[in-house]
């Protein structure tokens, strides 16, 4: 029902740069005319935001969010697609999915999990209390 590039991959797909909203607006169209489903630009490379874009039957939908200073994102983008079909899963629709999934991959990234060096992994059980409730 949806990809999710990163910038990067973006860029790859659609055969330009994107150094702005509007590129990626651009991007966004591009990649999502060849496909039957949406697509959902990851914003996470972004320098000074982490907006993401879903281009979804031709029109364009924004989620906001801040960057959060953690270099411990390992697997945040994967973990954003799987919290997405989760969503899903339940019933959402695919705004709402991602909303759910956005709001999800910040308030990991936020918990701050620092474990091994270099890049780390996200918490994500950031909601779990000691003792195993919610």
């Amino acid at each position: 029902e949806v990809i999710t590039p990163n910038l990067p991959e973006a860029e790859r797909l659609c055969g330009f740069a994107i150094e702005d909203e509007a590129a990626m607006l651009r991007a966004a169209e591009a990649i999502g005319g060849t496909l039957p489903g949406a697509v959902l630009i990851k914003g996470g490379h972004r320098a000074d935001d982490a907006d993401d874009l879903l281009w979804l039957r031709g029109e364009a939908h924004w989620f906001r969010a801040r960057r959060v200073d953690n270099p411990n994102n390992h697997g945040s983008g994967c973990t954003l697609s799987s919290a997405i079909a989760s969503f899903l899963a339940l019933g959402c629709g695919l705004s709402q999915a991602v909303e759910k999934a956005k709001a999800y991959i910040t308030a990991c990234m936020e918990a701050g999990l620092d474990l091994g060096s270099g890049s780390g992994p996200l918490k994500h059980n950031y909601a779990i209390k000691e003792g195993g409730n919610v």
